[in-house]
């Protein structure tokens, strides 16, 4: 059986889509950080199927709204003497700053170097973002 340390103070970074536990490692610089990190993958989850979760060992600040991008149906649970004081349930952000660039090599993002890349939530459900200056769909690749 799998045996994973809870966690006493930090955070637990719970319910990621399966697969995409690397991509927030990698964003928030997991690697580059002195305390204990578990990445679980593909955990059973009655919700899903299957779930990636993350754990530190540590509190750390991470921009909310990044990881609402990456999945929005990530809960963070803070953590403090072993017991959940504050549970986080994420979003949708409605506008992204510099999180994304625009793929259009006829977009002002493209020519002026400094615009920030600035794309807005256009249709929730299909977790449609467009540019604001050209109006290109973002599209993952």
């Amino acid at each position: 059986m799998l045996n994973i340390d809870s966690v006493e103070k930090g955070l637990v970074i719970d319910h990621i889509q399966a697969g995409k536990a690397m991509e927030i490692y990698q964003y928030l610089n997991l690697d580059k950080m002195d305390c204990s990190v578990a990445i679980i993958k593909n955990a059973k989850s009655k919700k899903y199927g299957k779930k990636d979760i993350i754990k530190i060992e540590n509190n750390i600040h991470m921009d909310l709204e990044v990881l609402g991008f990456i999945d929005p149906n990530i809960t963070i649970n803070v953590i403090d003497n072993s017991e959940i004081i504050r549970k986080i349930n994420l979003e949708l952000p409605s506008e992204i700053e510099n999180i994304a660039k625009c793929k259009n090599p006829r977009c002002i993002t493209s020519i002026e170097q400094e615009i920030v890349h600035k794309f807005r939530l256009t249709d929730i459900n299909n977790k449609v973002y467009r540019c604001v200056y050209c109006d290109m769909a973002y599209e993952e690749n």
